[in-house]
């Protein structure tokens, strides 16, 4: 983790305390996990049910009011994050953004206020998609949200829906731009672009190629979130765009690959893949972040993408 932010390498503040993580099964939440047990947290997680199991994981489902507040109950915890939520832009069931997204958000935080002992910070992934199609070269958090999908919606509303609890938790909002490493699935755009390349795939089919985004490690992203449970009392009660400052070009990263593949892929458009209302170019600016936790050393997206070609 030193070449990925030298200002957030873990200390062990998380000596004798235990840290909820949401989510703890997923791509993120792998990384979390390690970046938290590396400062001497206990991390103790939630999955949903049947998708799961293991020492330190709870079956929880989110929507499940009763359930949330059992599990919160039970592992009283010093720190949260909450990372659990439909992700996929493109997910089939549109119910579910706003059923998990932001109930399952709210019987988290309900079930937090209502502990006797209260932790003493809760992260909350949002998403730098609530700033859709901002024409701007980089995109702060006073950018006025102009979300342009149902998963987008979904996260701004959780984000108004978290400040209504802001008086009774130490709620720190995130809001990462896209991110990658080994271990994403490959229905989101690099782990596919990098899994043809692995499989040696004389071609590939994408969708709109005129995109840009500020794509990070999520190992970065994972130091970021524990660098900010660190500065609970400073971080409280705001929202952090997770990013790197970095546009890159879907032409580019695709070169990229072919550098570090070896070979030239053939690109092909399937007009299927093209997103109605795709955000044409999504570049933040971490300047904020950087001012609670530290200056912050992204990890270049072609080292990224070695990684995850030789894991």
């Amino acid at each position: 983790m030193d070449a990925t932010l030298q200002c957030l390498s873990p200390r062990r503040e998380g000596e004798g305390k235990t840290a909820l993580v949401t989510g703890l099964a997923g791509f993120t939440g792998r990384y979390v996990a390690a970046e938290l047990q590396a400062a001497g947290y206990r991390v103790v997680g939630t999955s949903v049910p049947g998708h799961a199991e293991g020492e330190g994981l709870l079956a929880v489902d989110l929507t499940d009011r009763a359930a949330v507040a059992a599990a919160v109950a039970q592992v009283q915890p010093d720190v949260v994050v909450h990372l659990a939520a439909i992700a996929f832009v493109a997910h089939a069931d549109i119910g579910q953004f706003y059923n998990v997204n932001v109930m399952g958000t709210r019987n988290l935080l309900e079930a937090l206020a209502a502990q006797a002992k209260k932790p003493s910070a809760v992260l909350v992934a949002s998403s730098a998609n609530i700033y859709g199609n901002a024409d701007l070269p980089l995109l702060d958090e006073q950018t006025p949200p102009a979300p342009a999908n149902d998963y987008a919606v979904s996260k701004l509303a959780m984000e108004y829906m978290a400040r209504l609890w802001m008086d009774k938790l130490p709620i720190i909002i995130t809001r990462p731009f896209n991110y990658t490493g080994v271990g994403q699935h490959e229905n989101f755009l690099l782990p596919k672009i990098v899994a043809h390349f692995r499989r040696k795939s004389p071609t590939i089919e994408l969708g709109n190629l005129h995109v840009w985004r500020d794509f990070s490690d999520v190992r970065m992203v994972a130091a970021s979130y524990r660098a900010l449970l660190d500065h609970a009392p400073a971080a409280a009660g705001h929202a952090y765009n997770i990013c790197s400052r970095t546009a890159y070009s879907l032409g580019e990263a695709l070169a990229m690959m072919n550098d570090i593949a070896g070979y030239d892929i053939d690109v092909r458009v399937n007009p299927a893949f093209v997103r109605a209302n795709e955000v044409v170019r999504l570049v933040g600016d971490n300047s904020k972040l950087a001012g609670v936790v530290g200056a912050i050393n992204p990890v270049p997206l072609a080292q990224t993408l070695r990684w995850m070609y030789e894991a």
